[in-house]
């Protein structure tokens, strides 16, 4: 009786699963016609897919790479001296990536030497001024192997940058300038350029650094902060691109670490470049407000905290007349607290010439506030 129960149970299930069963194949069987037969693979997806198998660096060359530009020059060499606009010689562990070389006698010569350089604008050459300082003829060259005769617009020796125009007819491969502003430690950084007249030498690496200040690196006769970079640099690569992932123009190579410490690269921020060539195209020349101090940056671990001090103060500037003195502390600068050097240097440049900014000093245990006019370098030597 019992066995008869289990069985009548069994058949009811059965039932009920078989009635499901049927139902549900008969509600797809209905279905039938709005299905439609899709491949294994979504062929949008593979399409993209087989697009963005190609690099993100082989994708930023392709935007930027026939912007990049051999820069040939030549000058008259008269005697033996050695470059005006470089302390490199003093530090050996420090090169140019553009080949600068001491004259070995005193006979007039041509010299002539090649660096690289981007166009960012309708003819306009953007590369560092060391590539083109006293040069007498330039000759551009595009990857196209096209050769145009260049015209120096201007230069700036302070920051390094130079702006040449191009002496011929469009249209041109233009390189898209980024914001320097918004990169960051470990972001990609693709260092390109032309070295030897060779077309587009592509490097990687990441962002090791951001505002690294030049006179860290012994160099006291720039001023611009660096963004520091492992991807590898070769000599003539100077004046060439820093590229983001996106093929955008971040900064602009310039220096490379040999000797100790070598892998190390350093670009000028895009952001700095472009307000020096602004002011190179549209006046020839670029104002660099100044106050005549030298800063040195002291740091105490034991307490981690860091202090600028007045090293030094040039005689009948700005600083001086107001009243500061070797061994002051820059606590204030305008409305900006003091941590480094590179907060002065950026609040006075912000401030520009001919008008007062607010600086607090502590001179041994008194706070002193002062006024201070900054004027241009130039009238700083000639005071």
């Amino acid at each position: 009786m019992f066995l008869k129960k289990v069985t009548q149970n069994k058949l009811k299930k059965f039932s009920f699963k078989k009635f499901f069963f049927l139902t549900y194949l008969a509600m797809g069987l209905i279905n039938i016609p709005n299905v439609k037969c899709q491949p294994l693979v979504n062929q949008k997806f593979d399409k993209e897919f087989t697009i963005s198998n190609g690099s993100f660096i082989t994708k930023a060359i392709k935007k930027t790479g026939a912007s990049v530009v051999t820069i040939d020059t030549q000058r008259l060499v008269k005697n033996k001296q050695f470059s005006k606009d470089s302390r490199i010689f003093i530090d050996p562990y420090f090169e140019r990536f553009f080949g600068l070389q001491v004259p070995r006698d005193n006979e007039p010569r041509i010299e002539q030497s090649q660096g690289s350089g981007f166009i960012f604008a309708d003819g306009l050459v953007m590369t560092n001024a060391h590539v083109v300082n006293g040069s007498e003829k330039l000759v551009v060259g595009l990857s196209s192997g096209a050769k145009y005769k260049g015209k120096l617009i201007g230069q700036d020796l302070l920051t390094d940058i130079a702006v040449i125009k191009l002496e011929g007819i469009g249209p041109w491969p233009k390189a898209k300038l980024g914001d320097s502003s918004k990169i960051e430690v470990g972001d990609w950084a693709i260092a390109v350029g032309n070295p030897y007249g060779l077309e587009n030498t592509v490097t990687l690496g990441i962002i090791s650094n951001l505002n690294r200040n030049i006179s860290q690196l012994g160099i006291y006769d720039k001023k611009f902060e660096l963004i520091q970079t492992d991807a590898a640099i070769n000599p003539g690569n100077s004046g060439g691109p820093l590229l983001n992932s996106k093929g955008d123009v971040i900064g602009i190579n310039t220096l490379i670490r040999s000797g100790p410490g070598a892998g190390l690269s350093f670009a000028i921020p895009i952001n700095k470049a472009k307000d020096i060539a602004s002011q190179l195209i549209n006046n020839g020349r670029v104002i660099h407000p100044m106050i005549g101090i030298n800063l040195i940056d002291e740091n105490y671990f034991e307490i981690n905290k860091s202090i600028v001090k007045v090293g030094y103060v040039v005689p009948n500037s700005p600083a001086e007349i107001s009243g500061i003195r070797i061994n002051d502390v820059i606590i204030k600068v305008g409305k900006r607290d003091i941590n480094n050097s590179s907060d002065v240097i950026n609040e006075i440049s912000n401030n520009g010439i001919n008008k007062y900014i607010n600086i607090t000093l502590k001179r041994k245990s008194k706070i002193i506030k002062i006024k201070v006019k900054p004027t241009d370098i130039k009238n700083l030597s000639t005071r």
